[in-house]
């Protein structure tokens, strides 16, 4: 809150909170901790069943002093959760619904009939971004996508609203993670008449799409690049995007591009084009 004409002491009565609070500024990621973040997804990206104990020993090997509850920390705040099958996956929030699993014994054989979505970490040189994404199953085509410096859910609405002006799937399948159980996406879905389907106890691998995608983009782009902003990483994953979407051959699919698939006639229209439309999201990155 800075309000011109209001006194921080009233501006701080009127929060509840001590005036003092007003002026705290976040500590900044030491370079040691960017270091070891960054360690932590590349180690994740090539072994997704890792959870924190076994990280922790793999960045002791490697020469890291580093303890397993900071690695617990470091993986929740990145987002990451070891792909097994466990008691629970992702935590939904308090009061959320959970969806059943709808896509035990479907075949997928068209285009718009599951997507899958998801949220991986996407580092950056001095800092890191989240990356969320939503995945046509059958043709392995990136619908929508959007970055975000936090966790917050409005950067996963925003896609999935762009991508449901342009198509809508019959089933959307995602985790049960507090953004994809949170009454503001699942109300999204239902509003287009979107069945909502997720991932159960033992259900861990139906996320290979997804980790596929991840792995790709991670070997091909991320680590290729270092980026330097949030701009530099949405610009270059858009032109990345894109090359996956459209000129990318895909050996599980015969050696086809995802678009000859997932748009079957239709002109095609860049993801970057689809970003560039929404000005009050895109206006929040420096």
């Amino acid at each position: 809150m800075n309000h011109p004409t209001m006194s921080i002491r009233l501006q701080a009565e009127l929060l509840g909170i001590s005036r003092s609070s007003l002026y705290y500024q976040a500590k900044p990621p030491s370079e040691k901790e960017l270091a070891i973040k960054h360690r932590i997804d590349e180690l994740f990206t090539r072994y997704p069943f890792y959870g924190s104990r076994r990280m922790a020993v793999s960045l002791i090997r490697e020469g890291w002093s580093i303890s397993r509850p900071i690695v617990q920390k470091y993986m929740r705040e990145m987002g990451l959760e070891a792909v097994y099958p466990k008691p629970r996956l992702s935590q939904p929030g308090e009061g959320h619904t959970i969806y059943p699993y709808l896509l035990k014994g479907l075949s997928i054989e068209r285009p718009d009939q599951v997507w899958g979505v998801d949220i991986t970490y996407i580092r950056l040189k001095h800092g890191w971004l989240y990356l969320f994404a939503i995945l046509d199953w059958y043709s392995r085509f990136v619908v929508a996508w959007s970055l975000d410096q936090t966790l917050a859910v409005g950067f996963v609405i925003a896609a999935m609203e762009q991508a449901l002006a342009w198509h809508t799937p019959e089933i959307c399948n995602s985790d049960q993670g507090s953004h994809f159980t949170s009454n503001d996406f699942t109300g999204v879905l239902k509003r287009h008449n979107v069945q909502i389907s997720m991932d159960g106890k033992g259900r861990a691998i139906d996320n290979i799409f997804t980790e596929r995608l991840w792995r790709t983009i991670k070997y091909e782009e991320v680590y290729l690049k270092d980026y330097d902003s949030p701009r530099e990483a949405r610009q270059s994953l858009g032109r990345y995007i894109d090359f996956y979407n459209y000129e990318r051959p895909h050996q599980s699919l015969d050696y086809q591009t995802p678009a000859s698939l997932f748009l079957a006639g239709e002109t095609p229209f860049s993801q970057e084009k689809i970003l560039l439309s929404l000005p009050s999201f895109l206006s929040k990155f420096p």
